[in-house]
């Protein structure tokens, strides 16, 4: 089998998908090398810096689709500096492994869930470091192969 059946219940039942009208922070991300396009949306509790809630849209492959929704489970109700040490590795791991060629897209949910972060401290002006450095060009170091 191809996909495990964690990535085909992420992908047939995704969890946590829609816009969030009222997000506090918004991160796009996509990949012209394979199409995907990820929006993931963060609702921040600003006392406690916890991620309340998270919402994602992905245009792409199943392996996309599953990835942005895992990343979303895994980071919902956790503090902020939890979900910035989220990896495409955990991700992976989470969902029981992906094919080579669709490592990518953990990439991607890895990508999507800092750019969302970065958006939310520009916007209160809350200072970050490289970690939040979002790549915005298609190479294959970024895309881990």
């Amino acid at each position: 089998m191809l996909y495990s059946e964690k990535v085909m219940d992420h992908f047939q039942n995704p969890r946590n998908v829609g816009k969030m009208d009222d997000a506090d922070g918004v991160g796009e991300v996509g990949n012209a090398k394979c199409g995907d396009i990820m929006r993931m949306y963060i609702k921040v509790d600003h006392d406690t810096q916890t991620i309340t809630d998270v919402k994602f849209n992905t245009f792409g492959c199943g392996s996309a689709i599953a990835t942005s929704s895992m990343a979303t489970e895994m980071i919902k109700g956790k503090p902020i500096s939890e979900a910035l040490s989220l990896s495409n590795q955990a991700v992976v791991e989470a969902l029981d492994g992906l094919p080579a060629h669709k490592i990518h897209c953990s990439v991607l949910a890895e990508q999507a869930v800092k750019a969302a972060v970065k958006d939310y401290y520009d916007k209160n002006n809350i200072s970050y470091g490289k970690e939040l450095q979002v790549c915005d060009h298609d190479c294959a170091h970024c895309a881990g192969e």
